[in-house]
């Protein structure tokens, strides 16, 4: 640790809480208590809280759920201040408090945002922090209370805003189309298409891509789904795993139903030296990378994410690893395609005996809001601390494929170098566009599609079409009451199928299979 310098940013602290329905010790915790309860577990893994409370000059909070978009409900009341809900409750004063914006991305974007602001001298100490408690809050309402979870609390905020410019599309909007699930069933779908795969083999795929992550869950203490389940029980529909969207069936989708919060702690080598926090807690960050896809229907090839590809390249690059030299990772799991699409781009096998998980997944282990990630970064301090020299990968995902960042990580030292991922953001930016057209008509194909079973009775089908002749690409949907085009689409391959669409309504076009 000699030739390492002071102004080197390390985590030293990690913490996670959590509590189940029905479970021995329940206490129907409030987003901010089970986020203090994690803050304390960090601060106490470091050193104590007494000893360090003190001493944190910021506190960066992820946003929940309910108040991730302008129109989310907190039916409970929220913090006016989230951040210095949880200052109050660990007793800390931190001079600077940060409600980040909404996506996946954010726990790994702030470790690598403020171990450069640490390097540079500008921070000392800071702490992130993030929770959910929705199993908790839909379990009140189903019985009708109404706990208070509001809280006034003065004091600065720099609330970042939603950050949501760019992730949705109004046209899949307009056609049904506005729930992240149904994103992902069409960037899944297209994978299917470019693999050749029929129906039951590619949920075949899936489920062999998640059964050893139930199996990590399973031993996961603070996962809600600790049942080790089989590929085939995966991709096998049944009453209690009945399909969702094409190609999903229920376990294969993020868990929302979490009561979860989990904690980072970080400062520099001289800092941790002078508060006597051992080396034996610490991880350095030795590359990173954040970047922003393109819209959804700007990109060529949905059946692909490859900024997300490139980002997790350059944190490698940038830490002077390849793929191969990794020996523990943590892929954002929230569909079996954010899993998939990052793994083909780094030549990694779905069974590759490293495995592709420390949580257990968003399915199963919990997708707790956008603080999965924070979760991902504790369980992978404490397995690289079991493991001195060895280094880990977690990737973050936002959005609908649409914000990525990534962090390697390793006990071993290294001097901190400020990394940018500017060039390669401008690259992805430039990157050519398909054409587009709200008011398509005449004869076309299905490029991607799913189709909707939130109503058994009357299936709706989204597509994402391209005209016969100029390949322009469009949306849309089956008429309400077209359940024939449905049925079609149930008994044959839809990909590549020849259709017919018109613009009709409110800027909702029609389609149908010829």
């Amino acid at each position: 640790m000699t030739n390492i310098p002071d102004n080197t940013p390390i985590i030293v602290g990690v913490g996670e809480a959590s509590e189940q329905i029905g479970q021995p010790g329940y206490e129907a915790l409030s987003p901010a208590d089970l986020a203090g309860r994690a803050a304390i577990a960090a601060l106490n893994d470091a050193l104590s809280v007494s000893a360090l409370a003190g001493e944190i000059d910021t506190i960066a909070a992820i946003r929940q759920f309910e108040n991730s978009t302008p129109r989310a409900v907190a039916p409970f009341g929220r913090s006016s201040n989230f951040p210095r809900a949880i200052a109050r409750r660990i007793g800390a004063h931190p001079r600077r408090a940060i409600l980040e914006v909404t996506g996946g991305q954010g726990p790994q974007h702030l470790v690598n945002e403020f171990a450069a602001a640490i390097a540079r001298g500008d921070m000392g100490m800071a702490l992130l922090v993030g929770s959910e408690a929705i199993s908790t809050m839909r379990d009140l309402l189903a019985k009708s209370e109404k706990p208070d979870w509001s809280e006034e609390i003065d004091g600065q905020l720099e609330d970042r805003g939603y950050g949501m410019e760019g992730l949705a599309e109004p046209a899949l909007g307009r056609h049904g189309g506005a729930a992240p699930m149904f994103y992902y069933a069409l960037f899944e779908n297209a994978r299917r298409g470019h693999a050749g795969l029929d129906r039951e083999a590619y949920a075949k795929r899936m489920g062999e891509l998640f059964a050893p992550f139930t199996k990590v869950a399973a031993g996961n203490p603070h996962a809600m789904s600790r049942e080790e389940r089989s590929a085939d029980e995966l991709a096998t529909v049944t009453s209690r795993n009945r399909l969702v969207a094409d190609p999903y069936p229920r376990f294969m989708v993020s868990r929302d139903q979490a009561n979860q919060g989990a904690a980072v702690l970080l400062t520099s080598v001289g800092r941790a030296k002078a508060l006597g926090i051992p080396q034996s807690k610490w991880l350095f960050l030795h590359g990173y990378a954040d970047v922003y896809e393109r819209s959804v229907l700007q990109r060529q090839d949905l059946a692909k994410g490859p900024a997300s590809v490139l980002a997790a390249k350059q944190a490698l690059a940038n830490a002077g690893k390849s793929a191969a030299d990794i020996d523990v990772f943590d892929f954002y799991s929230c569909f079996p395609i954010a899993v998939f699409n990052v793994i083909d781009g780094l030549g990694i096998a779905p069974n590759d005996p490293r495995g592709l998980t420390v949580t257990g997944g968003l399915p199963f282990f919990g997708g707790a809001g956008n603080n999965y990630s924070m979760h991902a970064i504790a369980q992978m301090a404490a397995k690289l601390r079991a493991r001195p020299g060895a280094f880990g990968l977690v990737a973050a995902n936002g959005g609908m494929l649409s914000k990525y960042s990534v962090g390697v990580y390793s006990t071993t030292p290294a001097p901190f170098t400020e990394q940018s991922s500017k060039k390669l953001q401008a690259e992805i930016d430039g990157w050519a566009a398909p054409a587009l057209t709200d008011a398509p008509s005449g004869a076309a194909r299905i490029e991607t599609y799913t189709i909707d079973y939130g109503k058994p009775d009357a299936l709706k089908a989204l597509i994402v079409g391209q005209l016969e002749g100029s390949n322009t690409r469009f949306v849309a949907t089956n008429a309400p009451d077209d359940s024939a085009t449905v049925s079609k689409m149930l008994r044959s391959e839809p990909l590549k199928a020849r259709i017919t669409v018109r613009p009709g309504d409110k800027g909702v076009s029609i389609f149908t299979v010829d």
